[in-house]
């Protein structure tokens, strides 16, 4: 059995750590947990995870001056997978914290879902690929969620979910992966997409887009 490849975790101080590098264990490679600047920064492959309010995760990320390394580093389009509140970290803004920044990696605003919903979303949901998707595939993922991006920004490739209308599951470019989902909970979809990740950017050898 090959060598297990290491991935950086973010700690954002938002999220379940133990799920996301159980599932990064299944898939060969191996997790390291840090919020230390020069480890994010170096990292062949990194992982940006969280749950809860972006207030809270952003205030962790700027007080570990992370802000503008991960700016730079999905910007440079380098190996990066962001999950649930990390898609929502790489926005501009979003409602759930109005005036509050995010890393404005990605062009737009998180909103959130109608009250007419149950808030939170809990549960499965399909999500569809555009055409030109290169590790986004059609089936059912596990969403835990309040707010979502509406519309995908330029330059991204988009995987959406219906849930009181489109919503955007998922976006790729390059070697960075964002998805609202929790691919470490959505069986063997949510595996074989980290697979799909992991592979990509082994084979692209783990440099820029």
């Amino acid at each position: 059995m090959e060598k297990p490849t290491e991935v950086i975790v973010v700690r954002t101080g938002t999220a379940n750590l133990a799920s996301v590098c159980a599932g990064l264990e299944r898939i060969n490679a191996a997790p390291r947990i840090t919020e230390n600047p020069a480890d994010v920064s170096a990292a062949a492959r990194l992982v940006l995870p969280g749950v809860g309010t972006l207030a809270a995760a952003m205030a962790r990320l700027e007080a570990a001056d992370l802000v503008e390394i991960l700016r730079a580093r999905i910007a440079a389009g380098r190996p990066t997978l962001a999950i649930c509140l990390g898609l929502q970290m790489l926005c501009e803004t979003s409602e759930e914290n109005p005036g509050l920044r995010g890393l404005g990696v990605i062009a737009g605003s998180v909103t959130r879902f109608p009250d007419t919903l149950r808030v939170p979303q809990l549960g499965w949901n399909r999500i569809v690929p555009e055409d030109g998707a290169r590790l986004l595939e059609a089936g059912y993922a596990y969403f835990a969620n309040s707010f979502c991006l509406r519309e995908p920004p330029p330059g991204w490739t988009a995987a959406f979910a219906e849930y009181g209308g489109p919503f955007v599951a998922a976006l790729e470019r390059g070697n960075v992966l964002a998805c609202q989902f929790h691919p470490e909970l959505s069986s063997k979809f949510g595996i074989d997409l980290l697979k799909r990740w992991l592979t990509a950017t082994r084979e692209s050898g783990g440099g820029a887009c």
